[in-house]
């Protein structure tokens, strides 16, 4: 297959990789997200992933949970084992708008016991029919789930943040106002949804400090290695995807390398603004996948200045 030429798009898109000041590097704390595997395969393929990343030195990392916040779906099993089989520190995500708060209590009751101190707390996608398979009233907002979580134990709780705006929320205004809400209640940072515009998040990021919001931020990274996919998830999540992403990955169907290379040099020039831009934590979303994280990485620089903070 011929080498693709440069396009129109690439002459505006953030891929090339500029020099970011290496005494940044030891400032900047990295996260990453897995979510349980369903499969004995996709189980071995994980730890690849965690043994892959483990030498970048995460901050902590966060392990999903489905909607209905069970650690019975493997959440509670994965991170106890990035704990004890891999030293690291692991947040377990709780969700409560298809759990009734007395599973949520106990949910929480057993991560204190066994020594899990945080958690990711997220009110999740609101069951499409309210009334199958209901056993009692939910929290309504993630911001009760907070207070909750708290009421149980002195967890340190992360809460989502969304620069382009929740889809559900009547408005930029009223979303800022939940995350306060959502701080207020005990939570001591905030992780944002991905967003592909660098300028966009930044600017979140001042309307926060404006507001008084004074929490840390942790900005999320999305390396894309499948565009279609990130497609479906962004559709459903409501994060925006720019023409110039698409166009970036025009051509690329038959070509899984490059698609990893490009995605990588695509979140690491994110990267380099935001931090260039003040931020200081990126939490990013693997997809249980190595490569397009490791790659973007290793451009940063962040890969060799992590290690020799050992």
């Amino acid at each position: 297959m011929p080498k693709r030429t440069a396009s129109a798009a690439e002459s505006v898109a953030p891929t090339s990789i500029g020099a970011l000041p290496r005494d940044l590097l030891p400032e900047v704390k990295i996260s990453f997200e897995f979510f349980p595997p369903k499969t004995e395969a996709a189980a071995a393929r994980l730890w690849q992933t965690v043994e892959q990343l483990m030498p970048l030195r995460p901050h902590y990392v966060s392990v999903t949970c489905g909607a209905s916040g069970n650690p019975a779906e493997g959440t509670a099993a994965w991170v106890a084992s990035l704990r004890e089989r891999a030293g690291l520190a692991a947040a377990a995500h709780v969700t409560c708008a298809c759990a009734p708060p007395a599973a949520l209590d106990e949910i929480a009751r057993q991560y204190w016991a066994s020594g899990v101190r945080q958690l990711v707390a997220i009110r999740g996608d609101r069951p499409k029919d309210p009334v199958a398979g209901q056993d009692g009233p939910r929290y309504p907002f993630a911001a009760d789930l907070v207070g909750a979580l708290r009421r149980v134990g002195a967890f340190e709780i992360s809460v989502a943040a969304y620069p382009e705006t929740h889809p559900e929320a009547p408005s930029p205004a009223a979303d800022l106002d939940n995350l306060k809400r959502k701080l207020d209640a005990g939570a001591g940072r905030a992780i944002t949804q991905y967003c592909f515009e660098t300028a966009t998040v930044l600017r979140f990021r001042d309307r926060m400090a404006a507001a008084g919001i004074a929490a840390p931020l942790s900005v999320g990274i999305m390396p894309v290695h499948d565009f279609p996919q990130i497609k479906r998830f962004s559709e459903g999540c409501g994060a925006g995807v720019p023409a110039w992403l698409g166009a970036l990955f025009e051509g690329l169907e038959d070509d899984p390398e490059e698609r990893v290379r490009l995605g990588a040099r695509i979140a690491a020039e994110q990267a380099r603004r935001l931090i260039l831009g003040g931020i200081r934590e990126l939490h990013i979303y693997t997809l249980n996948r190595a490569e397009p994280t490791l790659a973007a990485c290793r451009m940063l620089g962040l890969e060799s200045s992590l290690a020799n903070a050992a």
